[in-house]
């Protein structure tokens, strides 16, 4: 259910402002806010030695599109309004009135210029939504993906602050907008240079000597069959793994079992180093559990991955993730497992890791939406259907949350013996593919969608990459999947 439409005054500085500014008054116009523009004289931009040093490294990484951070002319939308009903504050320190307003802080800091300085620390900054200067209203854990660049980082940042911002603006037009706290004010003095050179730099520097060594990825899938209880029900990877052998110019990630035919199928994303992009490939297993090899299944022009195989209304299906494509798009098995038909696009977007449950009568799907900018692991989107092929309805709760430690879905729901059920999810802390935890589903419907806290899955017993990032189960056939040191070889070093 929509919001009433709100006249919003939007307060940015005068000087230096920044693209993110502009994104997100045109993101509130588009959500069919009356939106007007106000200066403020006072407020600064951030310092020039931080914009230059983000704007050399974003050269240096070839990132050739506009960056959130780069400057622009103050964006102009109209006089402020005789009678707004919301005021959004990108200015840092506008004086509360008696027009309710909006902010943003960061790890406690109210004013945006924290920012660079806060990542080139290497920290992960939390995101507030503050209401009038008093209240925390909103909370997010923006992932930072490639941490070795502050620039690449800030971005990241930024990206999430357009999306708090936008979902705390509907939310307070639906009347829905909760206080979490009281605000606990941390503001103190964020230097960037200081902490570029002692540790943005420095970061830089070992991150650029391991990519002369090592692939910047490489993943390995391990599988065991097990009667007893599994990961789900004792929270522990425990004994008994078998890594999956790949050729080392391709590895196998994001695993999926499928039982067909008294058989067990397991489908891997199969990426080709030399080609930059993945395949569907599956590993079919002999009746004494013995692995056979992998063969393509699908393949298309862009990246797959996230193979999730099911069966429904009387067909075998796969749900693969696309996002590189702009849309989730669901596969109809035509002579299982070998070929498959595309059948329908059930959502358009940066969606990644879509993960199917029936769930009180409806169909729910849970996934990561990039939503334009920054990281495809932080903010968690539903969609609820009556069937497989739709249509497909956004839940009215989107996102759902932005948090890096649990918003990215990493296999298929699961029950526990007591019949609790269970996602999968990735925890970012680390960085991506830098652990897994259980969130259990408390409640689901139209209204409400309630996750645990995940309960981190420990990655002890006798699996040697603790970095793991998928789990699934068809029977007693476990799979995992971790990441891999995996040295260049001596011909790819010069060839790069």
């Amino acid at each position: 259910m929509r919001g009433r439409r709100l006249a919003i005054d939007v307060i940015v500085p005068a000087r230096r402002a920044q693209y993110w500014h502009e994104v997100l008054i045109e993101r509130l116009a588009a959500a069919g806010h009356a939106v007007a523009v106000a200066l403020d004289p006072v407020a600064d931009g951030w310092p020039a030695w931080a914009n230059g040093t983000l704007a050399l490294e974003r050269r240096l990484f070839r990132r050739r599109a506009r960056a959130l951070a780069s400057q622009i002319e103050p964006p102009m939308s109209g006089a402020p309004h005789v009678a707004a009903n919301l005021r959004v504050d990108l200015a840092g320190h506008t004086p509360v009135r008696d027009v309710p307003t909006l902010a943003l802080w960061f790890d406690g800091a109210y004013d945006a210029r924290a920012i660079p300085a806060l990542v080139a620390a290497g920290r992960l900054p939390v995101l507030d939504v503050v209401r009038d200067g008093a209240h925390v209203v909103g909370r997010a854990w923006p992932m930072i993906d490639r941490r070795e660049a502050a620039s690449l980082g800030v971005e990241d940042v930024l990206a999430r602050a357009i999306t708090a911002l936008v979902s705390a603006v509907e939310a307070f037009a639906a009347d829905r907008l909760d206080r979490l706290e009281a605000i606990a004010p941390l503001q103190t003095d964020h230097l960037f240079l200081p902490a570029y050179l002692t540790s943005a730099l420095p970061r830089l520097g070992r991150e650029a000597w391991r990519r002369l060594r090592f692939r910047q990825a490489h993943w390995q899938v391990g599988y065991r069959f097990h009667d007893g209880p599994g990961v789900v029900d004792t929270g522990r990877l425990g004994t008994g793994w078998t890594v999956l052998a790949d050729a080392g110019e391709r590895f196998y990630a994001d695993p999926f079992v499928f039982h067909w035919q008294d058989r067990a199928f397991l489908f891997v994303e199969d990426y080709l180093h030399a080609a930059g992009k993945a395949v569907i490939s599956v590993v079919p297993f002999n009746a004494a559990g013995v692995p056979q090899a992998a063969r393509v299944v699908l393949e298309e022009p862009h990246h797959l991955s996230y193979p999730q195989v099911f069966t429904r209304d009387g067909a075998i299906w796969m749900l693969p993730e696309a996002s590189t494509s702009g849309k989730l798009t669901l596969y109809r098995a035509e002579a299982f497992p070998d070929r498959w038909r595309a059948e329908a696009v059930l959502a358009e977007g940066e969606i990644s890791d879509a993960t199917l449950l029936a769930h009180g009568g409806r169909l729910w799907l849970f996934a990561t939406d990039r939503d334009g900018f920054g990281s495809t692991s932080d903010t968690l989107v539903v969609f609820e259907a009556e069937a497989l092929a739709g249509p497909w309805r956004s839940h009215r709760l989107n996102p759902i949350l932005i948090d890096r430690r649990r918003a990215r879905p990493g296999g298929a729901f699961v029950r526990d013996r007591a019949g609790r059920i269970f996602l999968p999810v990735q925890d970012g802390t680390l960085g991506y593919g830098g652990g897994l935890g259980l969130s259990e589903l408390l409640l689901l419907d139209s209204d409400t969608v309630h996750l645990s806290p995940p309960r981190p899955i420990v990655a002890d017993g006798d699996w040697p990459y603790p970095r793991i990032h998928t789990l699934n189960r068809s029977g007693p056939l476990e799979v995992i999947d971790g990441i891999v040191p995996v040295r260049k070889p001596l011909f790819e070093n010069r060839a790069s």
